[in-house]
């Protein structure tokens, strides 16, 4: 089994996971866009914008393919966690897209989006890099 688990580092701690990637400096944050800010990484307007920052598809597959490689070499049960600031945006995009290219390899995949409901962080907790 493949967890991928999304969340936000202002909500609490990391979830337990195999690999946790930050994606606070590494992909534009669509909270900073006052027509994505109030929709989250499940939201297709948001999905395409964190997906179109440079280098978010080959973080996701090589995301993908660790997970993958540690299942099939191991046999354990792998979690995958991506944090942005709020687990709403950027996380969520993210996890989405590593769930998508590992269901294309039929193993068993679940994805979780911690924080994608809790309310929005105020603007001094984000980033303005990468906007």
């Amino acid at each position: 089994m493949i967890r991928i688990v999304s969340f936000g580092y202002g909500h609490g701690e990391p979830p337990a996971a195999e690999a946790t990637y930050d994606l606070r400096d590494l992909l534009r944050n669509p909270f900073h866009d006052p027509q994505l800010k109030h929709l989250t990484g499940l939201d297709p307007a948001v999905y395409e914008h964190v997906m179109d920052t440079p280098g978010a598809e080959p973080l996701a597959q090589a995301a993908a393919y660790l997970a993958v490689g540690l299942n099939e070499t191991t046999g354990a049960n792998i979690t995958v966690a991506f944090g942005c600031v709020g687990g709403r945006h950027r996380s969520v995009g993210l996890a989405r897209r590593v769930g998508e290219i590992t269901q294309l390899t039929n193993r068993p995949v679940t994805v979780e989006h911690r924080d994608v409901d809790k309310p929005l962080l105020p603007p001094g907790a984000h980033r303005a890099r990468n906007a």
